[in-house]
């Protein structure tokens, strides 16, 4: 996969970064843990070193964490081998390769993900299809589109490396999960300029 060289490069360096702010971090996964259950099968896609699922991996059935980059990947299934964590399958894939039956899955997780994805409002079609009906598509997304004067320093950046950020606002994310059939549960920006977390739910008579 070449567009993994990138991420398979920074790997180590960016599984030893904090997190830059931890304290909304801690928020958005006890947000998240209030629509996960015993019981459930999850996906995580982009999952990068793993952090999220194995935090997650208490309070669900099993989660299938995917990524493009394969040292991201190695990294993350050495992090859940040492601390004996069982019900996460780790593998390197993109979710347009990654195979899974319609109106399966109870919970999808895409953080940090969807900006850079030339076909985002596909992927956010997609993910409905795999939900169960109730099902909850949960992401902490970047809306470049509404911080676009910062854009323009790091756009020819990303184009070097071969990432395509996707331009689009808080509306514009907001209205394409409503268009694919879900309904915005919960919604939070911690502050201007960070990552809008959303959880959109499937709605239980959709199918």
């Amino acid at each position: 996969m070449k567009r993994s060289f990138f991420w398979d490069k920074i790997a180590e360096r960016y599984s030893k970064q904090p997190v830059t702010d931890d304290a909304a971090y801690q928020k958005k996964l006890q947000v998240t843990r209030d629509y996960l259950s015993p019981d459930m099968q999850v996906l995580e896609f982009g999952c990068g070193t793993g952090s999220t699922a194995i935090a997650h991996a208490p309070y669900v059935k099993h989660i299938q964490a995917i990524d493009i980059s394969g040292k991201m990947i190695e990294i993350a299934q050495g992090k859940a081998d040492a601390l004996n964590i069982e019900n996460i399958t780790f593998q390197q894939s993109t979710l347009d390769d990654f195979s899974v039956d319609d109106h399966t899955l109870d919970a999808v997780m895409g953080h940090s993900i969807l900006h850079l994805l030339n076909n985002w409002q596909e992927t956010i079609a997609d993910v409905h299809k795999m939900l169960k009906p109730g099902g909850s598509f949960i992401t902490s997304t970047a809306c470049i589109g509404d911080t676009q004067k910062y854009f323009k320093l790091i756009a020819p950046i990303g184009k070097l490396f071969g990432l395509n950020l996707q331009i689009f606002t808080r509306q514009e994310l907001e209205n394409s999960l409503t268009g694919a059939g879900f309904e915005i549960d919960h919604a939070w920006q911690p502050g201007k300029g960070k990552s809008v977390f959303i959880v959109a739910q499937k709605t239980a008579k959709d199918c």
